[in-house]
């Protein structure tokens, strides 16, 4: 790799650095579009330099602090994760923020979230080229924070709030994690990535599981999975941004940088293997039950998420890489069509009140079957080739046969949501008086982009350099078994929707409100805040004011008195002790008195 790269790595970062500090307006916000856009052409150079020549650089800068143990210094690693995935998060950031010029242009603070967004994106990238636990540290914390700021922009909606406050309490539990595996690392042996990634051998289970519980918050894997739809609260973009290319990708990101940690640890790829089983089919059953669009994209987020875990178990991180990137792509281009279906019925989410949006927004229909197609694994789509590819591994591992039939479950989901989805939107009776909306060029643009991403980048990986597989051989039936459990989910769908548009409304059944709450996680939520508050109150109440106060409080000790007060007083309403007094009082009188 030329000494180019460095360079060309660092005018992007400084070009993005400089457009979130440089003070936006209205006529300029395009700036920040055409600035990405550069970026992105920019950052393919290196990409095209690896692709002729795979190596590895790294650039370090002198020490920042220097101590007996350890320099902390700013170190950037280029390699094939890097380099490949930098143009990607570009692509994607630089779509959706034309869209969000657009989707957010009566919001009086635009200008701020524009730059939110970019700086979203650098701490993605700082996540994406550190070098050491220490910047991978800063990149991690800033890309939760820029999550907590984004979910929650609409600040006056409570459940926003709430929304982002989950996300960031759900990502502080996996921190603890890497805050663990980093104080290990310290300890034990080095901060700096080839230093670390030498001693794998020797690596303790401690740091594995820290690692591991780290990615389980971030990427939303089963136990702490309920953040992910409630952040759907933020704005579109948001979701989009969030999803494909920056913050829950961070977790598996994370797990296939420091892979040969985890390597020669059977025990930590077969947890890595069950949880990203398990939460693949979860999320897709979850999906199902759904209405609110959104959502059901992010639980298929999650089932992908789980997928990619899933490799990591089975000892193929590079194939999680790939799906990873395959999938950010047909993700944002998700994200988006809603938004703009959204954005174009008066911000109705349910997917009940749509239909025949075919006819009257045909340009965003067309790329949400692609994007919808992308997700099940068609063929030749950027989505097949990762994901089949994954289904064909698995059956040619020696695991379980429970983790791939849980997968094989999962991809029949997704392809029975993603078909419910293009039925319910597209098709049926119109159930909504808006008149059709001009598709402007707005986001015409950054959605055919993306589309075209999605049919093609696919290829391009297939025909690249960096891929050199081996010819496999396995039976017909094991090699299309992905493709008919797909059709099978397909025909599930559409025969489900026939079936169940004449019947009436039903109360759900408790299976179908265990994965609509998601296995009653959100109960607890609820539950135990309420118990909080009422035993709060009670203590309060109950402990404090009516016992203490009434025992050592004021009344405690104006009941100490009542007894001298009865013995100095004679104010008995009894004659006699009245008499008895004034004659007493009477005779002392007259005996002292002197003569």
């Amino acid at each position: 790799m030329n000494s180019t790269s460095p360079t060309i790595i660092l005018t992007i970062f400084f070009s993005l650095t400089i457009s979130t500090i440089y003070p936006l307006y209205k006529h300029n916000l395009n700036n920040i579009k055409y600035t990405l856009m550069l970026t992105f052409m920019i950052s393919m150079i290196p990409l095209n330099t690896l692709l002729n020549n795979e190596s590895e650089l790294t650039m370090t800068l002198l020490s920042l602090i220097t101590t007996p143990t350890e320099n902390i210094n700013i170190s950037i690693t280029l390699d094939t994760l890097s380099l490949t995935f930098i143009p990607v998060a570009l692509f994607i950031t630089w779509s959706i923020t034309e869209f969000s010029i657009w989707y957010m242009s009566s919001d009086p603070n635009i200008n701020k979230f524009i730059k939110y967004l970019i700086i979203f994106l650098i701490m993605m990238m700082v996540i994406i080229t550190a070098n050491n636990m220490y910047q991978l540290f800063i990149g991690w914390e800033g890309v939760g924070i820029m999550s907590f700021l984004l979910i929650g922009w609409w600040e006056a909606r409570s459940d926003a709030n709430t929304a982002a406050l989950q996300a960031i309490i759900y990502n502080r539990v996996g921190d603890i994690g890497l805050i663990l595996t980093t104080t290990w690392l310290i300890t034990f042996s080095s901060m700096n990535m080839q230093e670390l990634l030498i001693q794998y051998e020797a690596t303790n289970l401690i740091p594995m599981l820290g690692l591991l519980a780290a990615a389980m918050g971030k990427s939303a894997q089963f136990t702490l999975h309920p953040w992910l739809p409630t952040a759907m609260e933020g704005p579109t973009p948001v979701s989009a941004l969030l999803h494909s290319s920056t913050m829950v990708v961070a977790g598996v990101f994370l797990l296939i940088r420091l892979y040969p940690i985890i390597n020669n640890s059977h025990t930590m790829k077969t947890l890595c293997l069950t949880i990203g089983a398990t939460t693949t089919m979860f999320a897709a059953a979850a999906a199902i039950t759904q209405h609110d669009i959104k959502k059901i994209i992010a639980l298929s987020t999650t089932s992908q998420l789980g997928l990619m875990m899933t490799m990591i178990g089975l000892d193929q991180p590079l194939l999680a890489f790939l799906h990873m990137t395959m999938h950010s792509f047909f993700k944002a281009l998700l994200f988006l069509c809603s938004g703009s279906f959204i954005h174009n019925l008066n911000n109705e989410q349910d997917l009940r009140m749509m239909g025949n949006l075919l006819k009257t927004m045909p340009v965003t229909s067309s790329f949400t079957i692609i994007a919808s197609l992308s997700l099940m694994g068609m063929p030749f789509l950027s989505g097949f080739y990762s994901k089949d590819t994954i289904i064909e591994t698995m059956t040619n591992s020696h695991v379980n046969l429970w983790a791939l039939l849980i997968t094989l479950i999962a991809t029949t989901l997704s392809a029975f949501y993603s078909m419910r989805i293009i039925l319910l939107i597209l098709t049926g009776p119109s159930h909504t008086n808006m008149p059709p909306h001009k598709e402007t060029k707005n986001i015409i643009f950054p959605l055919m982009r993306l589309t075209l991403a999605s049919i093609i980048i696919g290829n391009i990986t297939k025909l690249s350099t960096l891929q050199t597989t081996p010819m496999g051989t396995m039976p017909k039936m094991v090699k299309l078994m992905a493709l008919t459990m797909t059709i099978l989910g397909i025909i599930l769908s559409k025969d489900l929707k026939q079936i169940t548009s004449s019947l009436p409304p039903q109360n759900p059944q408790i299976l179908n409100l265990f994965f609509n709450q998601l296995a009653f996680f959100n109960v607890p939520h609820r539950t135990m805040t309420m118990n909080m508050l009422k035993s709060s109150q009670q203590i309060s109440t109950e402990l404090m004011d009516l016992w203490t106060l009434e025992n050592y409080g004021p009344k405690g000790l104006s009941k100490t008195f009542t007894h001298l007060v009865l013995l100095s007083t004679q104010q008995k309403n009894m004659i006699k002790n009245y008499m008895t007094t004034f004659t007493f009082t009477l005779f002392i009188s007259i005996t002292l008195a002197p003569i």
